[in-house]
């Protein structure tokens, strides 16, 4: 392909905008900030996962271990008041009311064992549980915030996501009747160098390099028709002609 309409490579320019604008809409989606702090968040959630789980645990054991030191506590307390109501009724002999008595005082003497182990698992469970609330508040706290961080992050992604619809629409629009050969090798500069196909021409430097053309090819490109389509000597992109400025004092 050696030539397209000027007006065509021009509009080429154009194409190339949009198509850099698109570029940077999506580096912008994946560096936005809000990620940042979803991942920020989403690890100290990771973090006290681990102490939850444990702390959750613990409450759990010593839950167990109140409720079987409760049960011990109620068989006891049981035992003592069957074999009082025994001794009360009358009708043991003098050795089974011997036996009765002296198993009540060993009875008794093991309730006050387990009733001081039953309390002392009620005050390490208490304070465990204090422990558990504020580990769950934090938590909690940590999950409202991380939704409240997706929801930004959401409305983030969206807001990026509707610029670029409406960049690919005046894309769309953009490219439409290009030459299509021309376009083609666009396309494809554009996909082996880093997303800019085509760049102007403005004072003997390239918009895509930014490096000044040599002075035999920059005339060799002035005295090329205005059609044909030329390409950057140091990093081969479509060079597009365009106007120079006219500087105020030329007509002076």
């Amino acid at each position: 392909m050696a030539n397209a309409p000027v007006a065509d490579q021009r509009q080429l320019l154009e194409v190339q905008a949009l198509d850099t604008k698109l570029g940077q809409l999506k580096h912008q989606h994946g560096t936005l900030p809000e990620r940042g702090t979803v991942d920020e968040i989403s690890g100290q959630i990771k973090d006290l996962s681990g102490a939850l789980t444990a702390s959750r645990t613990a409450a759990s054991d010593l839950t167990r271990e109140l409720t079987k030191a409760e049960s011990d506590v109620e068989q006891v307390t049981t035992r003592l008041q069957r074999n009082q109501a025994r001794l009360d009724s009358g009708g043991a002999s003098a050795k089974e009311a011997q036996a009765l008595v002296a198993e009540n005082e060993s009875l008794t003497r093991r309730f006050g064992a387990l009733e001081e182990a039953q309390l002392e698992v009620m005050e390490r469970l208490e304070a465990h549980k204090d422990t558990l609330d504020k580990v769950e508040e934090a938590n909690s706290g940590m999950e409202a915030a991380l939704e409240e961080a997706n929801a930004k992050l959401r409305a983030a992604i969206e807001a990026i996501n509707e610029q670029a619809r409406a960049t690919i629409e005046e894309r769309k629009k953009a490219a439409e009747g290009l030459d299509e050969g021309l376009l083609a090798l666009y396309d494809k500069l554009r996909a082996q160098l880093g997303g800019v196909g085509a760049a102007a021409l403005v004072g003997g430097r390239c918009g895509g390099c930014r490096l000044t053309i040599n002075p035999q090819e920059l005339d060799a490109i002035k005295a090329a028709p205005e059609d044909k389509i030329v390409r950057c000597d140091e990093c081969g992109r479509i060079l597009v002609r365009v106007p120079e400025p006219v500087s105020p004092l030329a007509a002076e």
